[in-house]
């Protein structure tokens, strides 16, 4: 962030203050992603218990925030490709002169970084940052315009202006919400920026990823504070179209690097392009996927939302799928180097030359993802708790302490105990609790089939069904237990018949991670698709080593086709049958992967009874 070669974050800003001379470099989403890496560090000043290091980092926020203040200009604008072009002399370039810069998806980010900041430290010097830029925005947009109505590419400034909103209670920023959602249906746009059809009127996912979830994040934000059953209905259709049709096994999201939308669609005239994009229905490919991690962590960002919006486990299920998954491979085991996409299916040689590489690298010319899953795995307390006055949900599993003060100014404390995901065997203490009836929710996973809750070591009578929370109320006294035991043992999984690409294939699913096969774990030589499963045969957990320590395995017997050639020579040939040879392999989890080197892997396999 603080570099000056290959491309410009904070030095753009220094640039656009007058405090450094030069050019803006890099994409024009750099201040965006300056304000996730922002964010990212504003979490972590939550989580560090030591105080000298907090006051380190806080030390480097501040002189980062004067950095920015120094560089907004008066009327609230901060946007660095346009203030450093009127810096020197261009001064033709002026604000929203270009959808492509990507100027709300910065002021976006800048907005929930502020509101993250005043809530983690109580100081306002960002906040004072973010509210003049909105109030810049607010008059800027005080009248819907069609002339500008697509700028609203990869929108975080829904979600950005009603953190604003929630955060200072200032009307006006709720209402700019409303105005830039009624703003899309001024024009008809294309299908890559979700605004060919009215907002009101989608029911599918379609388009550019990340754009589509956070839209979709944005719009729930909307319905929080404010009811709307139109906008509630199409939520749910366009979610049930991405998680009953167009989403990976991993949580990934978009499958496409490049199509046509609507792809197919006897009406040529409304065709557009599409980039890193939702597909069509059921089109999963699993060796070209595109699945940028933004677009997982998009996926995060709308599920929590959805679960707010209608208290369903099945949010959260999907929530955690891409985080534990999707969102987690996006980075390496030692935190220094990034996937841009993901693939289901890595073969070397690939199939096809495709743009971004299927190894992780230290620097991404679009460098969006990175500070996106710092974000995320810092802020990630964010997802393990919904606290209100009459109960407390248990979202996420894993060992913590939650301790808060409820409106009644009573106090609640917890001490969670546990391994997970690597088992199942959770157990709350109840240390503090309200002096009256309280109660403790518990989610239990939709991928769990048995799961049993003890009460101060007495079985608890209730019934436990998975894709449900169970709700325990009583006066707890201090000490009080709660164990809750979820089966966490591998299961195959398999494909609707429609995804064409998994027909005859099963992958492997351990509690809430997805397994894969990788070469180095497979006996030398064989391509990766010589690899059969046996569905029938038991997996057994052991822990990884070296860079996997830490980390739990599966091992198990495959069938490993010998007539396989490694790279077959023909489009077709005549049908042989397989050679089979029995295999010890491991499988390691999903988000492990590409950690030990160059390797080809694979999350479906082909099966055998």
């Amino acid at each position: 962030m603080y570099g000056t070669e290959r491309s410009h974050f904070i030095e753009n800003f220094r640039i656009a203050a007058g405090h450094k001379s030069g050019r803006h470099r890099g994409p024009a989403w750099n201040d965006g992603d300056t304000y996730k890496w922002l964010e990212a560090k504003i979490a972590l000043m939550a989580q560090v218990d030591d105080a000298a290091i907090v006051r380190s980092i806080e030390a480097e926020i501040e002189q980062v925030i004067e950095i920015l203040s120094s560089a907004q200009r008066k009327d609230g604008y901060l946007h660095t490709p346009v203030l450093i072009a009127n810096r020197s002399g261009d001064l033709e370039t002026q604000p929203f002169g270009d959808p492509g810069e990507f100027e709300m998806y910065n002021f976006g980010h800048l907005m929930t970084a502020a509101c993250s900041h005043y809530q983690i430290t109580g100081k306002e010097s960002l906040l004072k940052i973010a509210r003049k830029a909105a109030d810049f925005l607010d008059r800027q947009f005080s009248i819907p315009d069609k002339t500008v109505a697509r700028h609203a590419i990869c929108p975080a400034h829904y979600m950005g202006v009603i953190d604003l909103y929630c955060t200072t209670g200032d009307d006006r920023y709720l209402q700019l919400c409303k105005r830039w959602l009624a703003m899309r249906d001024l024009v008809v746009g294309g299908d890559d920026n979700q605004d060919r059809i009215p907002l009101r009127q989608q029911r599918e996912a379609v388009g550019h990823a990340v754009r589509a979830n956070y839209l979709y994040a944005g719009v729930a934000d909307l319905c929080l504070v404010e009811a709307d059953s139109e906008l509630r209905s199409m939520l749910r259709a366009c979610w049930q179209s991405v998680h009953e049709k167009k989403i990976y096994i991993t949580g990934g999201c978009g499958a496409l690097y490049d199509g046509a939308s609507p792809d197919g669609s006897s009406q040529q005239k409304t065709i557009t392009r599409t980039h890193q994009a939702y597909g069509r229905n059921y089109q999963l490919p699993n060796s070209t996927a595109h699945n940028e991690t933004c677009a997982a962590v998009g996926n995060v960002l709308w599920n929590f939302r959805m679960w707010q919006l209608f208290d369903e486990c099945q949010y959260i299920d999907a929530l955690e799928n891409s985080l534990y998954n999707a969102v987690l491979a996006g980075v390496s085991l030692d935190g220094s180097r990034f996937f841009y996409t993901n693939t289901l299916r890595q073969l070397n040689p690939m199939p096809t030359d495709l743009r971004w590489s299927r190894e992780r690298q230290e620097w991404i010319s679009c460098y969006c993802c990175p500070p996106n899953v710092a974000r995320t795995v810092a802020g990630v307390a964010r997802y393990a708790y919904s606290v209100n006055e009459q109960s407390t949900t248990v979202l996420l599993y894993g060992s913590n302490t939650l301790h808060t003060t409820l409106e009644d100014r009573s106090s609640l404390t917890i001490r969670q105990e546990s391994e997970y995901p690597w088992n199942g065997q959770i157990k709350l203490v109840i240390a503090q609790s309200p002096s009256r009836p309280y109660t403790l929710r518990l989610r239990i996973p939709g991928w769990c089939n048995e799961a049993s809750v003890r009460v101060n070591g007495s079985e608890w009578d209730g019934k436990v069904r998975r894709g449900t929370f169970v709700e325990l109320k009583r006066e707890w006294k201090p000490e009080d237990r709660v164990e809750l035991d979820l089966e966490v043992s591998p299961t195959i999984v398999s494909a609707n018949p429609l995804v064409e690409e998994c027909v005859g294939q099963v992958a492997v699913k351990r509690g809430p991670l997805i397994y894969c096969v990788e070469s180095h774990d497979i006996p030398k030589p064989g391509p990766i698709h010589a690899v059969h499963l046996k569905a029938s045969h038991p997996w057994t957990t052991i822990p990884g080593d070296g860079v996997l320590q830490g980390i739990r395995l599966l091992q198990g017997t495959v069938l490993m086709d010998e007539s396989m050639p490694i790279t077959p020579p023909n489009l077709y040939k005549e049908y042989q049958p397989p050679i089979f040879q029995r295999a010890e392999i491991k499988m390691i989890p999903y988000f492990a992967w590409g950690n030990r080197g160059t390797s080809e892997m694979s999350v479906w396999n082909k099966v055998q009874p």
